[in-house]
């Protein structure tokens, strides 16, 4: 039997996608086997020296992580394998490799780069192609403050249009103290998108030790989250 496979986007850098996907795959873990799978991570050259996506996903959550593709530079990945002139694989190819996972795990979380539509491959292939490849559910992780509404909308936009609803939005790092604007999305950002709210990360979740992290992870999720991870992907919007 073929797992489900869940794609992790945002609606640009730094939303917390990487957060986000540890605390679902320890929410997830309560149904059954999950991996982590990070296509493309950029950024990887020793002058950098940072810790990858995989490896931060790997210590909060505690469960396996792969990942497929490593480019030196913290540019996106099209670009970053230009610049070098490495050949990267096309997102077909990711597509085949996520789907022979799936055939292993009861759930594969596929944690994108940057944004939606971020290419993953020189060929113009994105995260948006993979996740339809793939026929994947997919959640989408916002930000709290001012300009959310307009890139959130503008992501679902793109993933209806490829007949993708997305399962939910996550607010990828809810402030401790929240101003009058992240008061306010919390409240539009269903409304505008058509999409649920089904988790809100406190701010500094990565700080917290593993065992704290994978103590609180499912208390930040809905009850609605057990849907996309246990039932198959929701139906498209109707258009009408």
């Amino acid at each position: 039997m073929t797992g489900r496979v869940v794609v992790v986007t945002g609606t640009g850098t730094g939303v917390g996608k990487t957060i986000a996907t540890a605390a679902l795959a320890v929410h997830a873990a309560a149904d059954g086997s999950v991996l982590v799978v990070k296509p493309v991570q950029t950024g990887v050259g020793a002058e950098h020296g940072e810790t990858t996506d995989a490896e931060v996903i790997h210590s909060l959550a505690g469960c396996p992580t792969l990942q497929l593709t490593a480019l030196d530079d913290p540019l996106a990945p099209d670009t970053a394998a230009r610049l070098r002139d490495v050949r990267i694989p096309a997102v077909a190819a990711y597509a085949d490799r996520v789907r022979a996972l799936a055939e292993q795990h009861d759930c594969v979380l596929v944690e994108g780069a940057g944004g939606l539509l971020v290419r993953l491959d020189t060929d113009g292939g994105t995260l948006l192609d993979l996740a339809v490849d793939l026929a994947a559910e997919v959640l989408v992780v916002v930000s709290a403050g001012l300009g959310t509404l307009n890139h959130t909308e503008l992501t679902v936009g793109a993933l209806r249009a490829r007949g993708i609803e997305p399962a939910g939005l996550v607010l990828g790092a809810w402030p401790g103290e929240p101003g009058l604007a992240e008061s306010c999305n919390r409240d539009d950002l269903p409304r505008v998108s058509g999409v649920p709210v089904v988790a809100t990360i406190p701010a500094g979740a990565g700080r917290l030790l593993p065992e704290s992290f994978r103590r609180l992870a499912p208390t930040w999720w809905t009850d609605t989250l057990r849907r996309p991870v246990g039932t198959g992907p929701a139906p498209a919007a109707d258009p009408g």
